[in-house]
Formats: C-alpha cells, sequence, structure tokens
C-alpha cells in the first residue's frame, strides 16, 4: 500500500511517500514559503535531490507540485498502473471528538473547520491540504491524523483547569495536549525495544518546540502543553510557563493583546534569552563564557527537570526516560544538564554513553542508575503513515 503523508502548515507542505507496512520510504520533500517571494520546492528520493524556486502562491499550487512530480515517470516513483492508495493528514487539533485515527468525511471536514479557533494557524491549512488533497488524489483514501489525539486519555482532574466551569461547558476550555504523534511514537518504540511495556514512562520532546508527556502502562496521563502549544517548557521562541498576572500587568502599561502575543509566542523562550535561534550558536556561545546562554541552557534543562519530578509524582514513581526530536536526539550537553543532580529518582546519566550516542534507539544510563534513559529519533511522517495503514488493512 502506497500513503502519502502531507503535513500541511501555515506557509509550508511537507510530505512523504512512503510503501507500507514496511515503512519504506520512497521520497520526502517539502514546499516553502507558500504565498511569499523565493518560494522553494524540494524533493529528495533514492535517485538523487531536486530543489528549485518557483512562484508557489498558495497552496492549491504547492499541492499540484507535488502531485506533478509523484506522478512524473522519469522518477519512477509509481510503477504503471500504481495509485497512491491513502494520503494521511497531520490535523493539529481533534478537540475532545477525535481520540482515534479517522477516515476523512464531510462531518469530519466541518468538524476541523469548527476548531480551527483553537488552532487558527494550522487546522485550517490542515483542512485546505485535505479538499486539495480530494481533488488530485480522488482514488485515494483520505486520513486523518491527530495530534492531540494520544492526549485523550488523561484524566479529567489533569486536564481542567481551575476556572468557573461555564468556560469548559461553553467554550472547551481545558488541557488538549500537542505533539501526539511524536510521543506516541517513541513511547511504543521504546517499548518495543525494551520487550515491554513500562509502567511509568516520561517522554520529552526537545525541538523548537517542546513539550513532555507522563505515560502510564502506554496511555497519556499528563502533559506540558495545554489549551494552546505555548505554556510548559521554555522553547524556541515560546516562553512556556509564565504567571498570568504578567500579562495584565504589560497590558495596563500599554502593550496590545496583539504586541504581547507575538512577545511570548515569537520573541520568547531561548530566543528571548540570547537572541539566538539555533541550539548549536547558544551551545557555542555558552562554552565561550556567554553568560545569557549559559543562563538560558540552565533554564531550559532546570525547567525540565521540574516537569520530570511532577510527573514522576503523578506516577508515584520512573522507570523509563526518553528524549526524542532534534535537540533531544543531538544535544548531549541538554541530556546531561536536565538528568544532573536527579540521582534521587534513579536517574544517573553516563557520561560517556551520551557523548558517544549513536544514531537510532541507544540507551545512556549508567551501570547503576535505576530508571532507563533511551534516546528514541521521532518519525511523526511513520506514525502517521502506520496509523493510515492500521485503520485501512
Amino acid at each position: 500500500m502506497l500513503i502519502l503523508v502531507l503535513n500541511s502548515g501555515s506557509s509550508s507542505i511537507k510530505f512523504q511517500l512512503l510503501s507500507m507496512p514496511s515503512g519504506t520510504m520512497m521520497c520526502s520533500g517539502f514546499v516553502e514559503r507558500i504565498g511569499n517571494p523565493g518560494a522553494r520546492f524540494y524533493l529528495e528520493t533514492t535517485k538523487g535531490e531536486y530543489d528549485k524556486e518557483q512562484e508557489v502562491p498558495g497552496h492549491q499550487k504547492g499541492l499540484e507540485i507535488i502531485a506533478t512530480h509523484l506522478t512524473n515517470p522519469e522518477l519512477g516513483l509509481l510503477q504503471p498502473g500504481q495509485k497512491i492508495s491513502a494520503v494521511g493528514h497531520r490535523v493539529v487539533h481533534g478537540g475532545k471528538f477525535y481520540a482515534q485515527t479517522v477516515k476523512v468525511t464531510q462531518i469530519v471536514k466541518e468538524k476541523i473547520k469548527e476548531l480551527a479557533s483553537l488552532a487558527p494557524l494550522h487546522n485550517p491549512n490542515n483542512l485546505l491540504g485535505i479538499e486539495v488533497s480530494e481533488q488530485l488524489f480522488p482514488e485515494a483514501e483520505q486520513v486523518a491524523v491527530f495530534d492531540t489525539a494520544f492526549h485523550q486519555s488523561i484524566p479529567e482532574k489533569a486536564y481542567r483547569y481551575a476556572i468557573p466551569n461555564v468556560f469548559y461547558d461553553d467554550h472547551g476550555i481545558r488541557v488538549y495536549g500537542f505533539h501526539g504523534t511524536s510521543h506516541k511514537y517513541v513511547s511504543e518504540r521504546a517499548s518495543e525495544y525494551l520487550g515491554r511495556i513500562p509502567s511509568r514512562m516520561i517522554t520529552i520532546h526537545l525541538g523548537n518546540g517542546c513539550s513532555i508527556t507522563a505515560i502510564r502502562d502506554g496511555k497519556s496521563v499528563d502533559h506540558s502543553l495545554g489549551f494552546g502549544p505555548s505554556n510548559g517548557l521554555i522553547m524556541g521562541t515560546r516562553s512556556g510557563d509564565i504567571d498570568h498576572a504578567l500579562i495584565f500587568y504589560l497590558l495596563e502599561r500599554g502593550y496590545t493583546a496583539e504586541e504581547l502575543n507575538q512577545i511570548l509566542v515569537k520573541e520568547s523562550g531561548m530566543y528571548g534569552l540570547t537572541r539566538l535561534r539555533d541550539l548549536r550558536d547558544i551551545q557555542s556561545a555558552a562554552e565561550k563564557g556567554d553568560r545569557n546562554s549559559i543562563l538560558a541552557l540552565d533554564m531550559m534543562s532546570y525547567r525540565i527537570r521540574k516537569y520530570i519530578g511532577a510527573y514522576a509524582a503523578a506516577m508515584n514513581g520512573l522507570d523509563v526516560l526518553v528524549f526524542t526530536a532534534g535537540i533531544g536526539e543531538n544535544s548531549a550537553l541538554v541530556r546531561e544538564q536536565v538528568c544532573g543532580e536527579m540521582d534521587y529518582l534513579g536517574l544517573e546519566i553516563d557520561p560517556d554513553k551520551n557523548q558517544k550516542a549513536k544514531r537510532g534507539i541507544c540507551e545512556v544510563q549508567s551501570f547503576d542508575g535505576r530508571v532507563k534513559i533511551l534516546i528514541v529519533p521521532t518519525n511523526e511522517e511513520l506514525e502517521i503513515a502506520r496509523q493510515t495503514y492500521q485503520l485501512l488493512k
């Protein structure tokens, strides 16, 4: 079964074509800067790369470019008469309605549209990707995979906010959680690697966006991102947890709501502390003694440790800790700082194993460490393809 995975964002479309159930990736690529000067199409196959700047006025054109290249006989991605069986779509917000992957119907599309107010930068473009894909691949089954689905198992005591009930009853204000596809994938890969489903696992997704999930017997029971994807851990440009009184304080001093949203979402986090956007640059500056970079790394690691402690308390212990995503997989320094001074919890990292961590799943805990510390590479596109295949087979 050939499955095309689409991740349609605000100004980009990422895609992969996979052969299932083997999970063999036939090609991957993206269209970026949609609607802006310098739009770019990139495609990578086993035969080479294709990289071109071209005009892409909208998502429809972007998807048409992708479809044209996928069906180009010179690239040989599809054999004569072979068709794409299904298109798996990443949809950011499924609200309380979707705890599982579903086939796209008119009702599903209406729900995605209805939930656009909860994810205004993502759901409208996710829906557009579905509608255009229906036109371009009419014989393919369209499938929606929701980022929030994995966190629907979080109990009410953890997903409710202590605000008047009317805000939950009438407006659906609660913890929804995000990065669910990644947390589900790495937790299941960790379980496969260990040969068992750990009773108490914490998965840490560290990229430009960051989140941490408490997983009990394979189910999400708490998560750091809430109603929106901005609270919890310190991220690339997002502040993470702050005192909400700060917002009112700044509003009273003349800042607008729009300005504060811009500051907290796009100008804060590690960038706000260092004015650097790449963690590798921050680490390099810290090594040279830059105080702001040293402090930012300390703050980031400290925040993660606080959440690990909280989630270990919530689950009455911890058996496995998983690092994933760009920073989690590649920054030995961040892993070392996070796991430092947590031996009371059984977390003891082996400095040599951590520094020499190989690609793929590997263990970096010390010989005496009671808690397994794993690095598990994430693959959200493969997880979307797997869920799509499982639904349709």
